[in-house]
């Protein structure tokens, strides 16, 4: 197995894969070029980004290109799947909680300060009312709604990055910073290991996991956080509050066919929190996922058991 770090999309991106050393050079250029496209389309923290151009035509029609067109129209989709705990339209409540700036940089020059915007005033923006022409790409965002897709981008783009990575491998792997998909088997193995961290200590391994093919992203409270005037914030925002979530888990991972649907229903049922977490998880039969309590402890869907790896050793 051969391996290519760097920095991306503000997280650290790690492909892996086995096969010939001359293909797979090639394969992690063309990998690296692919995501630096996708980036500069789809941040928000870039005025010329493809996402800022559609921000800026809410109210009006914005002609999008395709990978952005199906971006936004699968964030309409799973809005309604997770009954509204995932939701894109939650840009202003993320700038409020000081989030206006890139996580790189507010690690460097800290948080933005207070808006005047407060807990009370907020009101869903109205991402359920976007329209779409697929004929065209058209997309129409109702008048002073403003989009973040972060997550739900990065799983898009990490599993097209697999796709094409598999074209110069036997076996592949991508993570973004926790968002990972899986193609074929890594060297003898039949699947591929990998350790839940503890949210408390990144260090320590919980659990390991064991996945074949596929999808597993983890949402977290702990990965980005800051300190908002005398406020501790993180980037999990609750759509029906506008404020970070307030939940009894620490983190969730999700393993589920596709990218976008493990980022989403992390994110979800980390909002949704233990009390909701079957229900929700019911939208998405075909998904299985472990939350980390407060003291550590694992939460699951009964199918989670066949991922965990019994023998306890990390690989």
């Amino acid at each position: 197995m051969q391996y290519d770090e760097f920095r991306a999309m503000n997280t650290d991106i790690l492909l892996m894969a086995k096969g010939d050393s001359v293909s797979l050079a090639e394969g992690f250029r063309a990998a690296r070029t692919y995501i630096a496209i996708c980036e500069k389309r789809f941040t928000r923290f870039s005025e010329q980004s493809e996402l800022s151009q559609l921000n800026r035509a809410s109210g009006g029609w914005f002609l999008a290109s395709q990978d952005l067109f199906d971006v936004v129209r699968q964030a309409r989709r799973y809005m309604d799947q997770t009954c509204g705990l995932f939701d894109p339209s939650i840009l202003v409540a993320l700038r409020n909680a000081g989030y206006d700036r890139s996580m790189d940089e507010m690690r460097t020059d800290g948080a933005g300060m207070d808006s005047a915007l407060t807990a009370g005033s907020w009101s869903l923006a109205g991402f359920d009312a976007v329209q779409f022409i697929p004929l065209i790409c058209g997309i129409h965002l109702p008048e002073g709604v403003q989009i973040d897709l972060g997550g739900i981008a990065k799983g898009w783009i990490v599993e097209r990055v697999a796709h094409l990575l598999a074209s110069y491998a036997q076996a592949c792997a991508v993570n973004a910073g926790g968002d990972m998909f899986l193609l074929g088997q890594p060297d003898d193995e039949e699947t591929w290991p990998i350790s839940l961290e503890d949210p408390r200590d990144p260090a320590q391994v919980l659990a390991v996991l064991r996945v074949r093919q596929g999808a597993l992203a983890t949402s977290s409270i702990t990965k980005r956080r800051w300190v908002q005037g005398k406020r501790v914030q993180h980037h999990i925002i609750d759509p029906r509050s506008g404020e970070p979530a307030d939940t009894d888990w620490l983190s969730v991972t999700v393993i589920a066919d596709h990218a976008t649907e493990a980022e989403v229903f992390a994110k979800a049922l980390l909002i949704a929190g233990s009390a909701q977490a079957q229900v929700l998880a019911a939208q998405a039969p075909g998904i299985a996922f472990i939350g980390v309590k407060q003291d550590g402890s694992l939460w699951g869907s009964a199918n989670s058991q066949e991922f965990l790896d019994v023998s306890g050793q990390t690989v």
